[in-house]
């Protein structure tokens, strides 16, 4: 379980405020369940255009999304990390508890992050309620990664420009047990019926893929 620690400062003078709306109204309110559909994989594995693609499909549904990506997020609420260990881990913890608050907000919330380490993937699982967490493993074969390079990140890597780059320098710990496993090398197209059909069994998708 992933304890939260108290700030410093005020102490014991911070105390969680419940509020008379639960998740649960809202959930009514929207008429689906809020979940968190958790994309990870290497960098050009294609996580962030199926979790794109995956929202518009999810929208058309009329469920209420919000997709969290790794680069936008780093434009504003994780601008001052960096790509040490540490800061990955920062930049996970953050992402975490806004993805919590709109879980609770009876959201459902796409993040696509690299997130190598199998660590703060269990640590974000453990900040959203039981059954509300989806690890989604987009397993693309590193080869394939380098070839598409989308930013150039790979080639920068090679180049020296680039230390601690996941796939290359620093390890990805593959899920071990991920909810929906992806293979990377079939069609974004097949992709998306087979997460539609997933997501249909988890009560977040009624019926008619």
């Amino acid at each position: 379980m992933y304890l939260r620690k108290k700030n410093n400062l005020l102490g014991e003078q911070v105390i969680w405020h419940s509020h008379v709306i639960k998740k649960n109204a809202r959930e009514y309110l929207h008429k689906h369940r809020a979940m968190l559909l958790w994309f990870t994989g290497l960098s050009g594995s294609g996580k962030s255009t199926i979790a794109g693609v995956l929202e518009e499909e999810l929208y058309s549904r009329s469920i209420s999304t919000y997709l969290l990506d790794g680069d936008n997020i780093r434009h504003g609420l994780c601008y001052d990390l960096g790509f040490t260990n540490f800061d990955r881990h920062e930049n996970l913890r953050r992402v975490g508890e806004v993805a919590a608050l709109m879980v609770d907000a009876g959201l459902v919330v796409l993040a696509s992050f690299v997130s190598p380490y199998c660590f703060d993937r269990q640590m974000v699982r453990s900040m959203v309620p039981v059954g509300s967490f989806v690890e989604i493993f987009v397993d693309t074969p590193l080869s394939i990664c380098k070839a598409r390079d989308p930013k150039g990140l790979y080639r920068m890597s090679d180049d020296g420009m680039i230390e601690n780059f996941v796939g290359v320098h620093a390890v990805y710990e593959r899920p071990v047990f991920p909810e929906i496993y992806l293979d990377g090398r079939k069609s974004v197209k097949y992709l998306i019926k087979q997460l539609l059909e997933a997501l249909i069994c988890r009560i977040v998708v009624s019926g008619g893929v």
